[in-house]
């Protein structure tokens, strides 16, 4: 095969520029003979006995040979570097591997001679994962070589893939067939041994042109000999070794020809399959050749020129034998086994050694100190089928920070066929911002539902698996993305309602004014007097006062502001009330007298029953007093505005303000009372009636605030509050004060027929 060719050539290019130096053995040449190892237990045991001793199957005897054997290169195969070693190890004979490194073989001191050229790929689950991570891939297919190699590489692709968040779509081992389970985009096939030309063939054979496969660098194209148009595997990542370029490696290829090297018939058969000779029948000789061949001509189907990481571990194996010998020359241990004057075999500790090869690079024959390979990402080329390029898109290097160990030049990538742009491979879109990932039952965390976050919390990423609720001071906005500042907002006066607001209680302010000089300069007339100045003058002024106080509910809220409305609304309140219930007590007084010598009439006179408006007002003023000590009021927000950070004033103790607003209540429904009782006492103006009105809209007005003020909440609470004070303060103005206003201004001489 192409690439097990090249081997020999690395090979026999190795042992060429090693007899040439001048530096590396001078004076002493190395040889080389080659054995085409069938799968077999005893052909391999076989071809060491012919190599050993030259002889076939005569063991410790040697006929024929004028230089003994002094080390083994053997194949990519495991199994080979373990079947033979059994019998290397009698002889302490030195065996190299080429193939991939495997642990098993440095670790297992059955086989203390063997020593193995390449690095090791430990890591290479993590530089996968690497570039899974940089496409955003993570439904991903795993298929594995059975063996110690294989499952070694599973358990690290599994471990690197869950702590990444990547999951596993099927894992198919090479014994079972490649059928897939579950539709993904992204594959990842480990070779380890040869026996994946059976899943590179089926592969093909399918033409599968729109998968993304992820191999190691014992992945190797064109096994199928097909020439279509389209290639299963162009686009393929393979990670390999970083080596540097052999010089002068090229240049051998293309002058190694069969005249050169008469004794391989490998390159005499290659040569007869390539290029249209003939065989002589004399001779067995080629002839009739295309003149002038090369294996430079030939397409990258057919010959690779680029160094394998096969052949760069052959040609380091070589270097490394050399360098054993050097060191023994030098050291003047060599001994003669034989009277021909042979090399003994090398010992363990002559081989152990440490050197850098042409190139510069290190090479390290022990596995203990063998460090992390630094790995090329190479892109497949195949289209049209037959370019057969291996093009380095990236590396990824371990001796760097984290975070710029991978590198990789997106721009030169070539996809598969079929695919146009970087692919996905997810089992589940991926989910926006405003939704949350809510698990498959049954299924790998990458399969998943996107659900919508509830309201007034967000995400603001992709794949978030729990919303976060906003603050109080945020809300959420309509993609449920983020969060945004609530707007600060109170019943400004600025706004609508606000003005309409202050410009009732204003309004109101002066009509109470008005009514009030009304009184003040008709307080000589009879029903002024009647009605008591002191009694009419003070509901005035309080009247004046509560229409003011419900300014004190509208602008900015400060901790002022938030005391004095609440106390200004409590007490000044009460001094309307308790004075209508002590202008309804005068009325039921003023009506019930007959007799010039009663009680009553001596309690009238005295003004008794204007002790009730200081009596129930400092009532009132305790109450608010020891509302302010325990729990005033305090400036609060209001969180459950959808876009508004609304500042209210907090009532403190919901108690000391129930107590208040119900004590209000107790004294007008009080007044209620007594003016109903009262109603339909005789005379040309009975005042009980109004009275009796006024606190039956008071009684209304408060009755329907409880309900609504609870049912509102930021500035509609806050305006309703206004609003109430405002209404039953024009209800009490407008009952007692308008039917009086109306006879002092419109009927002046029906004011002398008011009698008591």
């Amino acid at each position: 095969m192409p690439n097990s060719y090249q081997n020999v050539l690395a090979l026999i290019f190795a042992i060429e520029e090693i007899n040439w130096s001048i530096q590396l053995l001078p004076n002493i040449s190395l040889g080389y003979e080659f054995h085409n190892f069938l799968y077999s237990h005893w052909r391999i045991l076989e071809s060491f006995l012919i190599l050993q001793t030259g002889q076939d199957g005569i063991p410790n005897y040697t006929c024929g040979r004028e230089t003994k054997s002094v080390a083994l290169l053997t194949g990519t195969s495991w199994a080979t570097s373990a079947q033979i070693g059994g019998l290397l190890e009698l002889y302490k004979f030195p065996q190299i591997t080429f193939g991939s490194f495997d642990p098993m073989l440095s670790e297992n001191r059955q086989f203390p001679s063997l020593y193995q050229m390449a690095p090791k790929d430990t890591s290479l689950a993590i530089r996968m994962v690497s570039l899974i991570l940089h496409f955003s891939w993570n439904w991903v297919g795993l298929v594995i070589t059975e063996g110690q190699n294989g499952l070694k590489f599973l358990s690290d692709m599994r471990a690197e893939m869950d702590r990444n968040g990547v999951c596993v779509a099927f894992v198919k081992m090479i014994s079972t067939s490649l059928v897939e389970t579950s539709p993904v985009n992204v594959v990842i096939i480990y070779y380890d041994t040869d026996s994946l030309n059976d899943v590179n063939y089926c592969i093909g054979l399918h033409l599968v042109t729109w998968r993304v496969w992820i191999t190691n660098s014992q992945w190797h194209a064109d096994i199928t000999g097909k020439n279509f148009i389209l290639d299963s595997f162009h686009g393929t990542f393979i990670f390999s070794y970083h080596h540097e370029e052999i010089s002068g490696f090229k240049n051998f290829i293309q002058t190694a020809i069969p005249s050169k090297y008469p004794e391989d018939p490998f390159l005499a058969l290659y040569w007869f399959q390539n290029f249209h000779c003939s065989l002589s029948e004399s001779t067995c000789t080629l002839k009739n050749c295309t003149p002038n061949a090369s294996l430079a001509w030939l397409p990258g189907n057919h010959f690779d020129m680029d160094m394998s990481d096969g052949s760069y571990n052959i040609y380091n194996a070589v270097y490394a034998v050399a360098h054993a010998l050097h060191e023994m020359f030098f050291q003047q241990v060599q001994v003669q086994s034989t009277s021909k004057g042979g090399w003994t075999v090398l010992s363990l500790w002559q081989v152990t050694i440490q050197f850098n090869n042409p190139t510069g690079d290190q090479v390290n024959l022990d596995h203990k100190r063998k460090l992390d390979a630094k790995y090329d990402i190479l892109n497949f080329w195949n289209f049209p089928e037959g370019l057969k390029l291996r093009v380095k898109v990236g590396e990824f290097s371990p001796h760097v920070p984290h975070g710029q160990q991978l590198s990789l030049s997106e721009m030169i990538i070539e996809w598969a066929t079929g695919i146009t742009e970087t692919p996905q491979s997810v089992c589940s879109e991926s989910c926006k911002p405003g939704f949350r990932k809510t698990p498959q039952e049954g299924k790998p965390t990458c399969c998943f539902d996107c659900t919508h976050c509830p309201e007034n919390e967000f995400t603001n990423d992709t794949d978030m698996e729990q919303c976060v609720k906003c603050q109080d001071h945020q809300y959420a906005n309509s993609q449920q993305s983020h969060c945004l500042p609530k707007s600060v907002t109170f019943l400004a006066y600025e706004d609508p309602l606000g003005k309409v607001l202050t410009g009732t209680a204003l309004s109101f302010v002066i009509l109470t004014g008005v009514v009030l000089g009304v009184f003040i300069k008709h307080r000589h007339t009879p029903i002024v007097k009647a009605n008591n100045e002191a009694l009419s003058y003070i509901p005035l002024t309080s009247l004046i006062s509560c229409f003011l106080c419900s300014l004190l509910f509208i602008g900015h809220p400060n901790t002022a502001t938030c005391i004095l409305r609440q106390t200004t609304f409590g007490v000044v309140f009460t001094v309307a009330v308790s004075t209508v219930l002590a202008k309804t007590v005068t009325v039921v007084l003023a009506f019930k007298i007959t007799s010039p010598g009663r009680r009553m009439r001596q309690l009238l006179i005295s003004g008794a029953p204007n002790c009730i408006i200081p009596i129930c007002s400092l009532i009132q003023f305790i109450l608010c007093g020891i509302w302010m000590a325990t729990n005033p009021p305090f400036i609060d927000t209001d969180a459950h505005s959808e876009q508004g950070h609304i500042i209210v004033c907090n009532k403190g103790s919901l108690t000391a303000f129930y107590c208040v607003l119900g004590y209000l209540g107790s004294l007008a429904l009080a007044s209620f009372t007594v003016a109903f009782l009262a109603r339909n006492l005789p005379d040309t103006f009975n005042e009980a009636k109004y009275l009796t009105f006024s606190m039956l809209v008071f009684c209304i007005v408060w009755a329907t605030f409880l309900p609504v003020y609870h049912s509102t909440k930021g500035k509609v609470m806050v305006a309703m509050e206004v609003f109430s004070i405002l209404a039953s303060s024009a209800g009490m103005l407008c009952c007692i004060f308008a039917p009086k206003c109306y006879i002092i201004l419109l009927r002046p001489n029906r004011s002398y027929l008011f009698k008591i």
